[in-house]
């Protein structure tokens, strides 16, 4: 890719994967990596005002919105994929699906760190985009709408109710003895410890977060067709004349937005106390709260793009590119620093720091990674585990160093 719209386009979907998951490590970080429920009495101690206003904070800018990009991305990067092979004449369904193959074996070293690992999801739903690429927009966005309207947890929450869907506990029980036992292994367990639960157990509450009420499953997919929509369409490819389309979104994304967190709080403020979290009430306030991530998710979509858009801000955003270049890496490499952080196998301190500090710490991880990305794709190609993930992809090994003249030439792919 030679011409300025193509590399910006490149550059754009880099630095934007960055900024996603630059939001991602946040959450985590501040989470202490613990992706469930937390025995009560946690951070007692050390949970004061200012750390409840960063708990706040992400919960209503970065909780469920950067997530959402990360997902949007993925199908983003599927059409280009998709189309950079038909460019070809080259038939890639199937070696798609083999690299999601990959992606889940990848996922799953990650999920042994990391119960919420969102790979091995990923790769679970990856092959059913592939007939998407076939069908109209038209269809894509309906099949979308049908998704973010809540029909398959609305199927989910008559099956299931609050239950699990794995046949262990409630994932709202947050005093069970089997939670309370999950707890206590990644305090004080060995890293065999914590690899051993996160195999079994910690899997079986990741299916139940993802497939229950809580629809996490599902409104991923419907994010991937909004990538794959986007990518169709050639926004990435065709920025600039997309401009007034995207403050349009924005402007009824900011609509939405505020609508869903009115009636948001409208439903939950008004729930027989003491809170049932088994009502259906309650399912429709979890809707309504989806839609307000949806929103906000929109908002920073579109917002980034307006931005990257004026020459001042696109120097700044490319900051984030190296960082999204490198994503799968640095995704995965950021939670074995932050379990090492918390977790009893590494310095243990799950608890026992304040959000505000670890605000601070998931800022550094950022810049770390970022200047680590740019430093190390000054030389390579890839990723490490981009580079194995793609020499896997093609039973070949991939060429790892830059030649002269391509450093600004890479597909993104990931």
């Amino acid at each position: 890719m030679t011409t300025t719209i193509q590399n910006n386009r490149i550059h754009s979907v880099d630095a934007l994967r960055g900024f996603a998951l630059a939001g991602v490590v946040l959450v985590h970080i501040v989470e202490q990596y613990i992706a469930g429920p937390t025995p009560e009495g946690f951070m007692e101690g050390v949970n004061g005002l200012p750390d409840q206003i960063v708990q706040g904070f992400l919960q209503l800018f970065f909780s469920g919105k950067f997530f959402a990009l990360f997902s949007i991305l993925f199908g983003l990067s599927f059409a280009i994929q998709m189309q950079s092979a038909e460019s070809k004449n080259i038939a890639f369904g199937k070696r798609f699906i083999w690299r999601a193959v990959l992606l889940f074996l990848i996922g799953y070293v990650h999920q042994l760190f990391y119960r919420g690992d969102i790979l091995t999801i990923y790769a679970v739903l990856a092959p059913f985009i592939i007939p998407f690429y076939r069908m109209s927009n038209k269809a894509i966005l309906i099949t979308a709408g049908i998704i973010f309207f809540g029909i398959p947890r609305l199927i989910a929450f008559f099956l299931f109710g609050t239950e699990s869907a794995t046949g262990i506990h409630s994932f709202m029980d947050n005093n069970n003895e089997a939670i309370l036992h999950y707890f206590d292994v990644i305090q004080n367990g060995s890293l065999a410890e914590v690899f051993k639960i996160n195999a079994t157990y910690g899997m079986l509450t990741k299916i139940d977060f993802q497939v229950s009420f809580f629809g996490r499953f599902y409104y991923t997919f419907g994010y991937f067709l909004i990538g794959l929509w986007l990518g169709k369409i050639g926004l990435f490819k065709n920025l600039l004349s997309y401009s007034k389309k995207i403050k349009t979104w924005m402007l009824w994304s900011i609509v939405a937005l505020l609508v869903s967190l009115a009636v948001m709080m409208i439903t939950f403020a008004t729930m027989p106390q003491p809170f049932d979290n088994s009502s259906f009430q309650f399912f429709l306030g979890m809707n309504f709260m989806d839609w307000f991530n949806m929103s906000m998710a929109s908002i920073l979509l579109c917002g980034f793009l307006m931005l990257f858009q004026k020459p001042v801000w696109e120097k700044r955003l490319l900051f984030f590119a190296p960082y999204g270049k490198m994503a799968l890496t640095n995704y995965f490499f950021q939670s074995v620093i932050g379990t090492f952080l918390f977790f009893g196998w590494g310095l243990g301190y799950l608890g026992q720091l304040r959000s505000v500090y670890l605000f601070g710490i998931g800022i550094l991880i950022i810049i770390f990674q970022t200047l680590f990305s740019k430093y190390w794709l000054k030389t390579f190609r890839y990723g490490p585990l981009e580079w194995l993930w793609r020499s896997a992809t093609y039973f070949k090994w991939q060429p790892m160093l830059h030649e002269s003249n391509d450093a600004n030439t890479q597909i993104n792919t990931i």
